[in-house]
């Protein structure tokens, strides 16, 4: 009998400051042989840098990709990928000077923003300035998180896994939920709200608080389409599908809440109504709905995937919020630095790559190989294999 075969890992790595040179990520674990379509990548990166209500660095980027290693001809090898995205505003004089990884120096910043990282990073990593806190926490960051996301959505689209977003409430403007939605009525709209009418007054709503120096939060949902029942487990709880998603998307810089499915209407909902029936259909076994969310019991169980993500307001307000400044020891307030008003639409491409990053481990743990071919083997051979279990009606457990 042959030496059991080791289990595919999965991991990833982002570096980079706000301001510094440029962002740099390592992904390892996508097999040998999957074509990668540069363009798909750089697009997926401006759709980031979209979005009604972005700060004024938007028109400054350009963000394209870079890579340095795992790719040969537009192939994976097989081996850690590295690329980079590099930070266009580090070209001008000012912020080189600020930022420069051997000589940049500044005056600190002192004043800690409320719903920001600087207090406590100062207090953890004993940083007098601020800003060596809250240049790597920063969303700039999520540009790299994106752009590795962008990546494994190649190598998850190859076994029939999509996902996708929209926009479902800025401030205190909601749009309805929808089961389907059309790509080009979320593109073509500034806010990413599929519904005309709702996205126009979203866009008011960010008007609106610009012009009182406030900023806005709001929800967005990402669904997962073509998932294979069984990706998860109920073995153990880090095993577990909706909690590696939510893990993932909760560590987001402005997500606030994650819900699946019914999420937290599910508390005032009566069993008779929160689950999903099984029925048949001409022989093959359906559901009448999908409350859970496409996960039962750790696991995908063959619907979609359905998250609602809810994001905080950016604590970065032009009207500054009450503050101390940290060295004098004396009320003042907050650090105003260049910000966004609403970042609840390019939130959702980022919520989309955590999506596609965090299934990787469990698809490759479960499809994985050295290289495309093996892993499209074993993903068609343990498909027919599900597909025959109760073909015949009848059991075929062993007795």
């Amino acid at each position: 009998m042959g030496a059991p075969k080791a289990k595919s890992v999965f991991r990833y790595l982002t570096a980079g400051e706000s301001h510094g040179p440029a962002l740099v990520g390592i992904v390892e674990g996508i097999p040998a042989h999957l074509r990668v379509d540069l363009a798909a990548i750089n697009e997926t990166l401006a759709r980031r840098q979209g979005g009604y209500g972005r700060s004024p660095r938007m028109k400054i980027e350009r963000d394209e990709v870079e890579f340095l290693a795992g790719l040969r001809g537009s192939e994976t090898l097989g081996s850690p990928i590295a690329v980079t995205v590099r930070n266009r505003d580090y070209l001008t004089p000012k912020v080189r000077a600020l930022m420069d990884p051997i000589d940049g120096r500044g005056e600190p910043l002192t004043n800690p923003r409320p719903g920001h990282a600087d207090y406590a990073g100062a207090l953890k990593y004993r940083q007098r300035d601020l800003r060596n806190v809250l240049e790597r926490a920063s969303a700039r960051e999520t540009a790299m998180r994106v752009c590795l996301g962008a990546i494994c959505a190649q190598f998850l689209a190859a076994l029939g896994i999509r996902t996708r977003s929209y926009v479902t409430q800025i401030g205190d403007v909601s749009a309805p939920e929808l089961d389907e939605w059309a790509a080009g009525d979320v593109e073509s709209s500034e806010v990413r709200c599929p519904d005309r009418e709702s996205g126009g007054r979203m866009i008011a709503a960010i008007d609106a608080a610009k012009a009182s120096g406030d900023t806005l939060g709001g929800r967005f949902i990402v669904r997962i389409d073509g998932m294979p029942t069984g990706i998860g487990s109920n073995r153990q709880p880090g095993a577990r599908l909706d909690g590696i998603l939510a893990g993932a998307v909760m560590g987001m810089q402005t997500v606030r809440a994650v819900e699946i499915g019914l999420g937290a209407d599910v508390a005032g909902t009566p069993g008779s109504r929160a689950h999903d029936n099984f029925a048949l259909d001409r022989g093959a076994v359906v559901r009448a709905s999908n409350r859970a969310g496409g996960i039962e019991g750790g696991m995908s169980n063959g619907e979609a995937i359905v998250l609602r993500v809810s994001v905080k307001p950016i604590p970065t307000l032009m009207k500054a919020l009450p503050s101390v400044n940290l060295h004098q020891h004396a009320d003042a307030p907050a650090t105003i630095v260049r910000s966004d008003v609403c970042v609840v639409p390019a939130a959702a491409i980022v919520g989309e790559a955590m999506v596609r990053l965090a299934l990787m481990a469990p698809v490759l743990e479960k499809y994985g190989g050295d290289s495309m071919e093996e892993t499209l083997d074993n993903f068609q051979r343990s498909n027919a294999a599900a597909a025959a279990l109760f073909a015949s009606g009848q059991s075929s457990a062993r007795q």
